[in-house]
């Protein structure tokens, strides 16, 4: 593991290898990079009056305990809550991604505008782009990040170059789709 630490983001890169190197013998065929800014997946809750901050990277800690076998690069661009964001921080997301040199790419962002960031990322070419985050903060029993995660790979390696959402056990169009805070889900925007 090595990591490069600049004045605007923090870089971790990893290779995909079990403890016991089993996985050392997969080929490896891509690399994905997941970029993280912040948002519930990675919240840290303090005491029972729910004070928080958006702590390190939860997908970091996710991937180096599970067995995948694909090569993946970490880079945390900001930790914040997203009702925080900035326009300002938005481009500073749709630059970091631009600039990437893997064609795949995995977004971890809060929930309750990752819509907004995904609609500032259309028409990046040649990269499938999926934003994913959680309805629960990583490090909870009950959380929904791991799976949402989990659809988020898949969403990456299979769809073509554009940009999706991977919530809710689904994977959604931006474009026709919305956060429905009552339910705690994602889902499509009704046709009228």
């Amino acid at each position: 593991m090595s990591s490069v630490n600049n004045e605007s983001a923090q870089i971790t890169v990893l290779n995909a290898s079990a403890p016991d190197g089993l996985l050392n013998q997969v080929p490896f065929l891509m690399k994905i990079r997941f970029i993280t800014v912040g948002g519930t997946i990675d919240k840290v809750y303090f005491d029972a009056l729910s004070q928080y901050q958006v702590g390190s990277p939860g997908v970091e800690r996710m991937l180096q305990e599970l067995p995948v076998s694909f090569d993946y690069v970490v880079e945390s661009v900001m930790r914040k809550d997203s009702l925080d964001m900035t326009p300002e921080d938005r481009e500073l997301v749709r630059t970091t991604v631009a600039a990437c040199p893997e064609r795949h790419v995995i977004i971890t962002h809060g929930t309750d505008t990752m819509i907004d960031t995904a609609m500032q990322l259309l028409n990046i070419p040649d990269k499938c782009i999926v934003l994913t985050g959680a309805m629960q903060p990583a490090n909870f029993r009950s959380s929904d990040a791991v799976f949402n995660v989990g659809v988020a790979i898949g969403a990456v390696l299979s769809r073509p170059e554009g940009v999706w959402l991977a919530m809710s056990g689904q994977i959604f169009d931006p474009k026709t789709t919305r956060k429905n805070r009552t339910l705690g889900i994602f889902e499509e925007i009704p046709k009228s």
